[in-house]
């Protein structure tokens, strides 16, 4: 798979365990990283030097090879409330603007999977940055919404992109004309939530996925999350299946591929490698 043409990683000696950016804090354990957005006295809003920071990480994540699956998700009980607004002074909009659109760009190609794990509020940019990601769970407190125009702002964070993607069209115009809240349910109930739980059964929704995903075969996982991504922007039937040929020809070639043959044939259960570089993928 081709890999994104990044910057060098914002903190190089990032290791297992946890580390912090002023706004941030990134968690690693067992092929899973999990990023923390950390202002919790203002439901993690999302400000310059935030916006910063998960794009140089999120970029930093593609880069490290030992992260096989990330997940994003807020302290202190809420997922995101969206840009804050009040750190606007008069000069740096397009700045602000210019963070903002990287961090979506840069979550939108990791080739790994992701994982948005919401309580409390996911509302405006906050809500686009979970749809942003692979899957989105919720507990059932959860709350969601398109909040722009209530702020008199057009839709922004890849929103314009994702929503009819995921709804259509017309609901997605419904969704971000009135910015209303939707609970939980409501959110799943529109395809924009992957699985909702009790708050005390987050944690061990989420741990359980990540761990399932990071114990996967890398390679097929990235090239499985590409052609699903192409597909839905409109590729015809043709270029799927030249696609998918390409990527099957990228798998069988790898040592996921033989270990998960050689583990059916001894009839035990395959332990596939860290992931590796990708090169010559789909697409």
């Amino acid at each position: 798979m081709r890999r994104v043409g990044v910057a060098a990683p914002i903190v190089d000696v990032w290791k297992m365990g946890a580390t912090s950016v002023e706004f941030l804090r990134v968690e690693r354990s067992g092929g899973v990283v999990t990023v923390v957005m950390s202002r919790p006295e203002k439901k993690n809003a999302v400000n310059l030097a935030m916006w910063h920071e998960l794009a140089e990480t999120f970029t930093s994540i593609e880069r490290a090879h030992a992260d096989r699956v990330m997940v994003l998700t807020g302290d202190g009980g809420d997922f995101c409330s969206g840009a804050d607004l009040a750190s606007l002074t008069g000069g740096d909009t397009l700045d602000f603007m210019s963070d903002a659109s990287e961090a979506a760009r840069t979550l939108h190609a990791m080739t790994i999977p992701t994982i948005a794990k919401v309580d409390g509020v996911a509302v405006g940019a906050g809500w686009n940055l979970a749809l942003g990601c692979d899957l989105v769970v919720a507990t059932e407190r959860a709350r969601f919404s398109q909040i722009f125009v209530r702020r008199a702002l057009s839709v922004d964070m890849g929103g314009s992109w994702l929503l009819p993607r995921l709804v259509g069209l017309q609901k997605a115009k419904e969704i971000a004309y009135f910015g209303d809240m939707y609970s939980a349910q409501e959110a799943a109930d529109l395809g924009l939530v992957t699985r909702v739980c009790a708050p005390s059964e987050i944690d061990i929704t989420v741990d359980s996925m990540a761990e399932r995903l990071a114990a996967g075969p890398a390679r097929a996982l990235s090239l499985t999350k590409q052609l699903l991504n192409t597909a839905v922007d409109g590729g015809s039937m043709e270029q799927a299946l030249r696609l998918e040929s390409q990527a099957q020809v990228n798998n069988i070639g790898g040592e996921d591929a033989a270990e998960a043959k050689a583990a059916f044939l001894e009839k035990r259960s395959p332990v596939f490698g860290a992931r590796a570089a990708l090169s010559g993928a789909a697409g």
